[in-house]
């Protein structure tokens, strides 16, 4: 059994001491007939000196001379050799991105790292490599850390043992203390080059080593991540660079000239900016003219299509191949429509990257990382205009507070949005395409509808449903009666009885009931054909017909 930054020999005896031999820094100590031999951490001195005289590479002077030292041609400690008294490896790698690093060279000087490590102690025999998996990334949720997780349990594995080339290519964080205990579990050795050799699972020392290793790891993350977009904000700010991705719709990329970096330049890389899509620039004017004269997003949708008029992911398929390029919806429109670069004004930070849990009841899975939109106040936007405009800026201010036509309110007015409450959203499903019906405010009263996936921004078809919809008011004073269907005893079951014979319930109000669906995960089924209500579970269903209002 070998420790960190030691191997452990078989010593004949009760010697106290046992004389150094070969490099200064071994020293050697035996305690009850093992000798442990501690090393100072070279990590790469194999790697400098190759193999010793011996042909065993990296080896203690307590373990030359003695019939079982590790490497030196005699036995090995059991249960972890291979042929000629060695054991079985499995190395693991991973690399970042493949678009910015090499995955040949990376994975190739891993490999060398770790076979310098176990050089003369294993033999590796298999070797799991994730390209494109930042280290950030749960070793659960990495493909081939996931398949060598699935390997442990294995009592055939045929392997004692896994070595990395660097630990930041394995651990990120705490991902060293969850993997530790299902390394040692199982009974598998772990190397790294940082810890000198294996890791001692069960020495304190080791456990704060790999833990300062892991924060160490995290820290050089996050600091490159401030210095980054620190860098981003400022070259946005002050030069309005465009720092890259997909140019907006109604623009291309052009030249600007030599990189600003002149290390950069020198490879030959060229800066980049916007400039306007002669076949698509004027669409884009045309979009905020119209919502200046007051037509509703749904209407241009609607115009565009009927025009035939490509929508951008159509315009552009070979950076839109994520989307289907079918037309033009609501959310294209707006997204023009909201996009201050249209004014000729570089603007960076518009969305952020946070860290949810992947999976809130099993934290060992890491986390995700989910875009989601920044306010304006957290937009980075060049002082000075950095392309052409294709929309002024008081225009485009215009545009975000521009409100669709409507016809005269109702006498009641519309109720504030804080004013409004929808008791049952997400307890109705529309009977004639399964999807759960949206809330709508109708005439000042809460209603829901369903228009089974479709919107304005395209004509009705022939064959298209009828929209569903109904009141919350026609649906409330029959929620007690539906409560005690629900919840009547079932066939073959004694009523509890009065004197009178009759059966004895509570009066319930609509929001205990909604209160008990919810809870329940009882969901309704809205048959606008029949005007009919139908509720319950898989098990029972009931039915109430809605009167008219």
């Amino acid at each position: 059994m070998t420790k960190q930054g030691a191997y452990a020999v078989r010593v004949d005896g009760d010697a106290e001491r046992v004389a150094a031999s070969g490099r200064s820094e071994d020293i050697e100590t035996v305690r009850g007939g093992w000798c442990q031999v501690s090393r100072v951490r070279s990590t790469w001195e194999v790697g400098r000196h190759g193999d010793d005289a011996h042909g065993t590479g990296h080896q203690s002077s307590c373990g030359r001379g003695w019939p079982g030292g590790v490497g030196g041609g005699g036995e090995s400690p059991p249960g972890w050799r291979t042929g000629a008294g060695r054991f079985a490896v499995r190395v693991y790698g991973r690399v970042s991105t493949e678009d910015w690093q090499d995955p040949v060279t990376s994975r190739a000087r891993q490999r060398e790292q770790a076979e310098a490590l176990v050089r003369g102690h294993g033999v590796i025999v298999a070797e799991f490599f994730d390209a494109g998996q930042s280290r950030t990334v749960a070793w659960g949720r990495r493909p081939e850390a996931a398949a060598l997780i699935a390997h442990l349990a294995d009592p055939g594995r045929g392997w004692d043992a896994i070595v990395v080339g660097e630990y930041e290519r394995a651990f990120y964080g705490s991902q060293y203390a969850v993997m530790a205990p299902l390394f040692e579990h199982y009974g598998v050795q772990l190397w790294v080059p940082e810890a000198g050799g294996q890791v001692d699972f069960a020495s304190e020392h080791d456990e704060q080593a790999m833990t300062v290793l892991g924060l160490s790891s995290k820290r050089e993350v996050t600091r490159t991540s401030i210095r980054v977009r620190t860098a981003m904000a400022v070259q946005v700010r002050e030069q309005g660079r465009f720092l890259g991705g997909r140019p907006p719709y109604g623009y291309r990329l052009g030249d600007a000239g030599p990189h600003p970096n002149k290390a950069h330049a020198a490879w030959g890389r060229r800066a980049r900016r916007l400039e306007p899509d002669p076949e698509t620039a004027h669409i884009v004017r045309w979009i905020f003219a119209r919502r200046l004269a007051g037509h509703s997003v749904a209407r241009i949708a609607r115009a565009l299509n009927e025009a035939g008029v490509p929508c951008p992911s159509a315009a552009d398929p070979g950076r839109n191949l994520h989307r289907t390029g079918a037309g033009w919806t609501l959310g294209t429109v707006t997204t023009i429509l909201s996009n201050p670069r249209y004014t000729g004004r570089q603007v960076w930070n518009r969305q952020r990257t946070d860290r949810d849990l992947a999976d809130p009841a099993d934290v060992s899975l890491g986390h995700k990382s989910v875009q989601r939109w920044n306010l304006p106040d957290g937009w980075v936007i060049s002082r000075k205009p950095a392309h052409s405009a294709l929309v002024s800026e008081a225009d485009f201010i215009a545009a975000q507070d521009i409100s669709a036509a409507r016809g005269p309110a109702p006498d009641k007015g519309l109720a504030a949005p804080r004013q409004r409450r929808y008791l049952l959203a997400g307890l109705l499903v529309c009977g004639g395409c399964g999807r759960r019906m949206e809330s709508a405010w109708s005439n000042g009263k809460p209603a829901y509808r369903c228009r089974h996936g479709h919107t304005t921004a395209s004509r009705r078809g022939p064959g298209r449903l009828k929209n569903a919809y109904i009141t919350e008011d026609r649906i409330l004073p029959h929620l007690p009666a539906l409560h005690l269907r629900l919840t009547e005893p079932a066939a073959g079951q004694r009523r509890r009885r009065t004197c009178r014979g009759l059966d004895v319930r509570c009066h319930v109000s609509p929001e205990d009931v909604i209160g008990y669906l919810r809870e329940h995960q009882i969901t309704f089924t809205y048959d606008p054909a029949r005007g009919a209500l139908n509720a319950g579970t898989a098990e029972t269903t009931r039915t109430i017909a809605l009167t008219a209002s």
